[in-house]
């Protein structure tokens, strides 16, 4: 094996010095992929290859100081067509723009897939998997085509491929990245940033989504159709769009969501039709809601989530529904444990940690703009404060509470702060801010000062 390695890394040193002419002709990658053995490792020096090829069988691609394949702007760069092959150490750029002829970096349509360590640009789709079960997707840099966002393709989309991991890879810039009818997937300590949808779940069962960064897209998460997923240990931030969801949540039974920091964001999570099921239940603990301009919103509709030990501190509205009906059927205590609110302005006479009486919210226009979102042009204004002051002294016009925890925390429960392995300093550096404006918050608390009430990111 050794020997057959050192050979094929002979000729492909060969061909880099014979096969480009001074005009700059690429490097045949087809003929190096046509002449390797099955089941072989096909090394590539440094150099630029003509992309657009086909992995009709077992292979080790593996690149030394950065390969450069090229798909001359046509088509696929990289199509497999084998299981087991692995692809690590490329950079791979330049595909086509066709959205129907799904033009992609690398194209897998066969299990046992290995795509580790590439750093993908200029590329319509990135990684494009199907029917590829048991592949792993792991430490990629995948960009995008210069472009409107809906022209783009996804970073990563995975199609009919269970079992797959993705983990440790930053997707910035693409339109997507989607896992659809795709079982047991773990997507972990991965960077999805400026796209539309940070990841895109339907029909998916039993995934677990941890440590991962959604940040700066329009929507950080929307998860659908889909049974036991595990949601936990991630940061998300400043998703601002015009839904500006942090993690979407629809039709979805058997959903567990903690640990998790939703900071920034136009709306923390959003809940519709989420448990789908009558008796099932969904469990928030431990979870951080922060800055947003709503930190859970819910269709009035909804029931079967139990909230505890999460923190809302200082969100424009602290919990929203959307529409109107009766808001009943969710869970804001269970025995002693109820939620840290940071606007809650009751007393802990006996010194437990648990406020003497309940926090009920009964924020008049923002019952008002839960029915009539146009409203919101008033928000932080002073009519939308008059309102709120005339409810206080009249309780005439005090609405009904959309929440009641009778057991609120005076003290913010521990939040984990989950260690994102991402290779991005943005990682670091937004993680880092977030924790300070939480520094900011607990000091304000500590200090007895009761913080403001509608303040906008």
């Amino acid at each position: 094996m050794f020997r057959r390695t050192f050979l094929l890394a002979v000729l492909a040193l060969v061909v880099s010095l014979v096969g480009s002419d001074p005009a700059g002709a690429l490097i045949d990658l087809q003929a190096l992929i046509d002449d390797a053995e099955s089941g072989s490792v096909l090394v590539l020096p440094s150099g630029t290859y003509r992309g657009r090829v086909i992995i009709d069988k077992p292979l080790e691609i593996r690149g030394e100081d950065w390969p450069v394949i090229d798909g001359g702007g046509d088509g696929t760069a990289i199509e497999i067509e084998a299981p087991d092959v692995t692809i690590t150490g490329l950079v791979i750029r330049n595909t086509g723009d066709s959205l129907d002829r799904e033009n992609a970096g690398i194209s897998a349509n066969a299990p046992r897939v290995t795509i580790t360590g590439n750093r993908l640009e200029n590329v319509l789709f990135g990684l494009f998997l199907r029917h590829a079960d048991d592949s792993v997707v792991s430490h990629n840099e995948i960009g995008a085509i210069e472009a409107d966002v809906a022209r783009r393709g996804d970073g990563i989309r995975i199609w009919e491929s269970d079992r797959v991991l993705v983990e440790g890879n930053i997707v910035d810039g693409g339109r997507d990245s989607v896992l659809w009818f795709s079982d047991d997937i773990v997507v972990r300590d991965n960077l999805f940033s400026n796209g539309r949808y940070g990841i895109h779940f339907m029909y998916s069962d039993n995934a677990l989504v941890e440590r991962n960064e959604l940040s700066g897209n329009s929507v950080g998460g929307f998860l659908m159709y889909s049974f036991n997923l595990t949601i936990r240990d991630n940061l998300i931030t400043q998703n601002y769009g015009p839904s500006g969801y942090g993690i979407g949540l629809k039709d979805l039974d058997g959903v567990e969501v903690t640990g998790n920091r939703f900071i920034g964001n136009r709306i923390g999570i959003y809940l519709d039709n989420s448990p789908a099921t009558k008796g099932v239940e969904h469990h928030f603990t431990n979870n951080l809601f922060a800055y947003n301009e709503t930190g859970a919103a819910f269709l009035p509709s909804v029931e079967g989530n139990i909230f505890t030990s999460n923190a809302f501190i200082d969100n424009g509205e602290q919990v929203g529904v959307q529409g109107k009906g009766d808001f009943e059927g969710n869970i804001w205590t269970v025995g002693a444990i109820g939620n840290h609110w940071s606007d809650f302005a009751g007393y802990d006479a006996d010194g437990d940690g648990v406020g003497d009486v309940s926090y009920r919210l009964t924020d008049l226009f923002s019952t008002l703009t839960d029915n009539h979102p146009e409203l919101h042009f008033f928000d932080q204004t002073p009519a939308s404060r008059a309102i709120d002051l005339a409810a206080q002294m009249f309780p005439t016009f005090r609405p009904r509470p959309k929440v009641e925890d009778t057991a609120p925390l005076i003290e913010m429960p521990e939040i984990p702060v989950g260690i994102i392995s991402v290779p991005d300093a943005s990682v670091a550096s937004t993680l880092g801010a977030a924790m300070a404006m939480l520094g900011v918050s607990v000091a304000v608390l500590m200090a007895g000062r009761r913080p403001r009430r509608r303040v906008r990111t």
